[in-house]
C-alpha cells in the first residue's frame, strides 16, 4: 500500500460520525451540537463563559430547602435497637417465629427456621412529641421535637450495593445519576470556588455501591459527585506539582483551554466543556477548599459539641465539615459511614458490642449538627436526612450457629428520618406491625423518598428529566406513582 493511500486511510479512520454530519450538506451535524449545547445551557451552564461550572439558578416553584446533607449509615441500621420498639417482639424473645413471616420470603442469610430476636436495649418517650428512642441515642433523643421520624419506609431491594444505588439513583444498577447529580444540575452551584456536591467517608472503606453512588451518570459529567478526604489532601490531585508555581499553573490552564476550544470546534463533543470548566474549577478549588477542610479554625467549644478532632478521619469530623461546607453555598453534602451491617457472625457485627460502638460514634456529632445549623439560622434552608439502604429482620441471623447476636437484611421497612427546611417537626409517619416485620399504615417509598427531597428544592419530580436512551429520565424512573409525602411537610 502506498504511503499516500496510507495516509488517506489514517485520515478517513480519525474522521468521527461527528464530523461527517457536520460537514455534510444539511448541517445535520451543526444542528446537533446546537441541540446539545443548549440542552447544557438549559440545565445552568453558561455556555459564553467555558472557565465557570455551572451557576445557581432558578427551580421549578418557591423551593424551601437552599442545600441537602444526607447522612448514610452503610450497612442498614437496625430499626428495632433505635427507632422502632416493639414490647411483643421483646416478649418472644428467642421464640420460634411465626410461620407467616417466613412463608413466600427469601433471606441473603437466615437458613431454617429462625427465632425472634427482641431489642436487649431499653427504649423511652423523649419530647412534647413522645417519640420512642434507644438508650443507645441520648444526644439525639433531645432533638425528636426538630425531626420528623418516618418508620415505614421500604424498599424492593435486599442486597446493600443494588439498595445503595436505589436511594441515590433511582434504579438499582449502575450508571444512573446520582441524586446529588440530579440535584446539582437542577439547581446549579451557589459558589464558584467549591464543588455543587460533595461527598464525605467514614468508618474505614467505601460504601458497598462504590463510586457510582456520586456518580454523574448519563448527565454531564460537571455535575459528578467530589470526595473530599478530612486527612492529608482533601482532594488528590489537585494540587501543582512540585516546582510549579500558581502563575505558571494559570499560564498553562491557559494554553490548555486554548487546546480544549480548539477540539471543540473541530469534534463538537459537548464533553469538552467540561473538561475545560473542570480545569477552572480545579485551579480555583485549590485555594478555597483547604480553608473550608479546615476544623481547626472552629472553636474549641464547636469541636468539643461534635467530638470533632482535626487532622483525624471521622463521623464527627464529616458532620461538622457538613455544616461548613452548606455555609459557604455547597448544594448537596453526602456523608457515607460505613460499620452499621449488624448481621451478628461475631463481636464486629454484632448488636450488643459493635452496635453501641457506632451509635456512641454517631449520636453526639448529629445532635451537634442539628443543634449548629439550628443555633446559626441554617436548619431552615437546610434539609437533612439521616437513614440506612434497607431494615433488619424481626429474627436472630445465628449464621453457621453464631452465638451473637444479629440481624439479616429486611427489604419490607425500614426507619429514616428528615430535619430542616420545609420538614414537619416533631412527627413520626407509619407504623409497622407488633413483631415489626410488615408496614401496617403509611407506607413509604424509595422514589417517595426522592419526589420529597426534589420537591422541597424546588424541582418538579414529575417534570424534572434528562432524554437519554430514547426515554425522559428521571430520578423518580420514567414510570411510576412516586408521591410527595405531604404528611411530613410543615
Amino acid at each position: 500500500m502506498s504511503e499516500d493511500v496510507n495516509l488517506h486511510l489514517q485520515l478517513a479512520r480519525a474522521h468521527t460520525r461527528r464530523q461527517f454530519l457536520k460537514n455534510c450538506q444539511l448541517g445535520i451535524g451543526s444542528i446537533a451540537l446546537a441541540t446539545l449545547l443548549n440542552r447544557r445551557g438549559a440545565a445552568g451552564e453558561t455556555t459564553a463563559d467555558t472557565t465557570k461550572p455551572a451557576s445557581s439558578h432558578e427551580p421549578h416553584f418557591a423551593a424551601k430547602a437552599r442545600s441537602v446533607i444526607y447522612l448514610h449509615m452503610s450497612g442498614a441500621p437496625p430499626q428495632h435497637e433505635l427507632f422502632d420498639y416493639k414490647p411483643e417482639l421483646v416478649k418472644h424473645h428467642m421464640q420460634p417465629c411465626p410461620d407467616e413471616l417466613l412463608k413466600g420470603q427469601r433471606f441473603p442469610f437466615i437458613k431454617g427456621h429462625p427465632k425472634l430476636l427482641g431489642t436487649p436495649f431499653k427504649f423511652k418517650q423523649y419530647g412534647k412529641s413522645g417519640a420512642w428512642v434507644s438508650e443507645l441515642l441520648p444526644q439525639f433523643s433531645k432533638q425528636v421535637d426538630d425531626v420528623a421520624i418516618v418508620k415505614s419506609m421500604y424498599t424492593d431491594q435486599f442486597n446493600h450495593a443494588p439498595a445503595e444505588l436505589f436511594i441515590y439513583t433511582g434504579s438499582s444498577r449502575a450508571g444512573g445519576a446520582a441524586l446529588g447529580s440530579w440535584i446539582t444540575y437542577g439547581l446549579g452551584s451557589e459558589n464558584e470556588n467549591l464543588p455543587g456536591f460533595v461527598v464525605l467517608i467514614s468508618g474505614g472503606t467505601d460504601p458497598t455501591g462504590g463510586k457510582a453512588l456520586w456518580s454523574t451518570g448519563f448527565l454531564p459529567s460537571d455535575y459528578q459527585g467530589v470526595q473530599c478526604r478530612t486527612s492529608g489532601e482533601p482532594i488528590l490531585y489537585v494540587n501543582d506539582p512540585k516546582g510549579m508555581d500558581r502563575g505558571v499553573r494559570r499560564r498553562s490552564l491557559d494554553a490548555l483551554r486554548r487546546l480544549n476550544e480548539f477540539e471543540l470546534q473541530q469534534f463538537g463533543d459537548p464533553e469538552t466543556l467540561t473538561r475545560i470548566s473542570q480545569y477552572e474549577l480545579a485551579f480555583r478549588m485549590q485555594m478555597a477548599v483547604p480553608q473550608v477542610m479546615d476544623i481547626n479554625q472552629e472553636s474549641k467549644k464547636t469541636l468539643e459539641a461534635y467530638g470533632a478532632q482535626p487532622g483525624g478521619s471521622s463521623l464527627a469530623n464529616n458532620c461538622l465539615l457538613a455544616r461548613r461546607l452548606v455555609e459557604r453555598g455547597v448544594r448537596y453534602v453526602q456523608l457515607y459511614d460505613w460499620g452499621w451491617d449488624i448481621h451478628g457472625t461475631g463481636p464486629g457485627d454484632d448488636i450488643v458490642n459493635q452496635l453501641p460502638k457506632k451509635c456512641k460514634e454517631m449520636d453526639r456529632p448529629v445532635a451537634a449538627l442539628l443543634r449548629d445549623l439550628k443555633a446559626r439560622g441554617l436548619l431552615d434552608q437546610t434539609l437533612v436526612i439521616w437513614g440506612g439502604e434497607f431494615g433488619r429482620t424481626s429474627m436472630n441471623e445465628a449464621r453457621g450457629g453464631s452465638k451473637y447476636l444479629g440481624r439479616d437484611h429486611h427489604p419490607h421497612c425500614f426507619t429514616i428520618w428528615l430535619a430542616g427546611a420545609g420538614i414537619k417537626k416533631g412527627v413520626t409517619l407509619g407504623a409497622t406491625d407488633d413483631l415489626g416485620y410488615f408496614i401496617t399504615q403509611g407506607k413509604m417509598g424509595v422514589h417517595d423518598l426522592q419526589a420529597t427531597i426534589l420537591h422541597l428544592l424546588g424541582l418538579d419530580p414529575w417534570k424534572f428529566a434528562y432524554s437519554y436512551q430514547g426515554l425522559q429520565q428521571r430520578l423518580i424512573g420514567p414510570e411510576g406513582d412516586a408521591q410527595v409525602r405531604q404528611e411530613i411537610l410543615a
